[in-house]
């Protein structure tokens, strides 16, 4: 394929402004052509992405105020241009110091990332190569490679060799086209069995299930029935049938949690997947954050029923060392997913009439970047074996600083660690404690650790997911509440 457009024609030719046909053409492609300036501006930008990428002292950073960033990056965007040299000066000194670092191993909030640095590096092929991953027809060899991944994916959670799926932006676009193939195939059920449609379809979840479950209930116009978990957190088959049996034909999901966000943890899957022998519904498992755990050994046995899930979704870019943004979706039937989300268009013909594997077939986007790829480098590149023992080490960690919690008299911990997030109180600390200690961590790039809350009561939490991360590193934090 060729790098360039087509050569401007020899002789100018002028327009009715008076502008040379050429020098218009020539400013455009100056944007496209190899040139020295091209050469000069991929050298600047892969020798930025090299220290970057091959740096060890990488600060945590932190954000800027809008005054701030008004002040120091205004005005970078005109008609002609600042250059590529001023641009990633800008970016290197203003706008990237400005964003936490999300892969830092003080970087203990929300859900970290922690990027492999081959995943990281294969990123930049992904764009250098303009790989398109929406149609086989597109970009086989991207596609081939991003279901070798999800196959993995699907046999660690005990799914048939026919399930199948894609790799979407998050957890959030994950769960709501699962929800979407859900809805389809239940109304294509009632259809054949004679059955109506109920007024308002039903999803069924725990209070622990994340936020993006009412989020895409919410866009999709249907209802949410939560169930009480109890003090545990987990939800179980038994919270759930009275739902199945009170919503009956309208229930078009029962979406469980393989490790909550703010807890780690992970419903009674078997129980409630035990539930489709007496009921007829789709088993989603959101395990955005959680599931990569069971490729832990240690761990497996808190999966248990899994392997009957209808759809269910993993974050690569959470705990399987991917960078931004991967959501693994994976079907045990694909062909459910390829129902609800294909879409029909005349200049799609070609690609719909034809029997290819069409990754954009499966989920709600259609365009989309071939974002599996970077995983499926790093796993070739480095083997299972080696996600295994990164992910055992998270979980160790996370056992070890909740011992040394205990320990401490000052603090408590709000429930025991399933997997690698702990949570803890500061004994007489109010939410103003907790946010001041906060921005004191992290204006001393000490770490960056927020205050959470449960049940109304504040607290703050550790989600461990970098195996760089020390247990040297925690009590020096825990140290800091003293």
């Amino acid at each position: 394929m060729s790098s360039s457009l087509p050569a401007a024609p020899s002789t100018p030719t002028v327009s009715e402004s008076g502008a040379s046909a050429i020098e218009v053409s020539s400013a455009a492609q100056r944007m496209h052509i190899v040139s020295d300036e091209t050469t000069q501006i991929a050298d600047m930008v892969l020798d930025y992405a090299r220290r970057r990428l091959l740096s060890t002292d990488t600060p945590l950073d932190k954000p800027f105020s809008p005054a701030e960033l008004a002040r120091l990056a205004s005005g970078s965007i005109g008609e002609s241009g600042i250059g590529a040299r001023r641009a990633l000066a800008l970016f290197e000194n203003v706008l990237a110091p400005s964003c936490i670092t999300t892969d830092h191993p003080q970087y203990l909030s929300f859900i970290p990332s922690a990027p492999t640095k081959a995943a990281t590096a294969f990123d930049l092929v992904v764009s250098a190569t303009a790989v398109y991953g929406g149609s086989w027809l597109e970009g086989s060899g991207a596609v081939f490679a991003e279901n070798e991944v999800l196959r993995f994916l699907a046999r660690e959670f005990g799914l048939p060799a026919s399930a199948g799926g894609v790799f979407v932006q998050g957890g959030t676009v994950g769960n709501l086209s699962a929800l979407v193939a859900a809805r389809d195939q239940r109304a294509r059920q009632l259809s054949e069995a004679g059955r109506a449609r109920p007024d308002r379809w039903v999803v069924v979840c725990g209070g622990e299930a994340h936020s993006s479950i009412v989020s895409a209930a919410h866009v999709m116009d249907i209802d949410v029935a939560i169930v009480a978990t109890g003090e545990s957190g987990s939800l179980r088959g038994a919270d759930v049938e009275p739902a199945l049996v009170e919503h009956g034909d309208a229930v078009i999901a029962v979406v469980t949690t393989a490790g909550s966000t703010n807890f780690g943890i992970v419903d009674d899957i078997d129980s409630i997947a035990a539930l489709k022998d007496a009921h007829d519904f789709w088993l989603h498992v959101d395990g955005a954050y959680g599931l990569a755990a069971m490729l832990a050994p240690g761990s497996r046995h808190r999966f248990a029923g899994v392997e009957r899930a209808d759809s269910l979704i993993v974050d690569p870019h959470k705990w399987l060392f991917a960078p931004f943004d991967a959501c693994a979706l994976i079907y045990r039937d694909p062909d459910h997913g390829r129902l609800a989300h294909t879409q029909h268009a005349e200049y799609l013909d070609t690609l719909t009439e034809a029997a290819d594997y069409n990754p954009s077939d499966y989920a709600i986007q259609l365009t989309r970047r071939a974002r599996g790829l970077p995983l499926w480098f790093s796993l070739a590149t480095f083997g299972a074996e080696a996600y295994r023992e990164a992910i055992e080490i998270s979980i160790d960690l996370a056992r070890q600083i909740a011992d040394e919690i205990a320990r401490r008299p000052y603090l408590r911990l709000v429930r025991e660690p399933q997997l690698s997030v702990v949570v803890f109180e500061r004994d007489g600390w109010d939410a103003r404690d907790y946010a001041a200690w906060s921005d004191r961590l992290l204006d001393d790039q000490h770490a960056f650790v927020v205050a959470s809350s449960h049940a109304g009561r504040p607290n703050t939490r550790f989600a461990i997911v970098n195996p760089t991360t020390t247990f040297e590193q925690l009590v020096a934090i825990l140290d800091t509440m003293g």
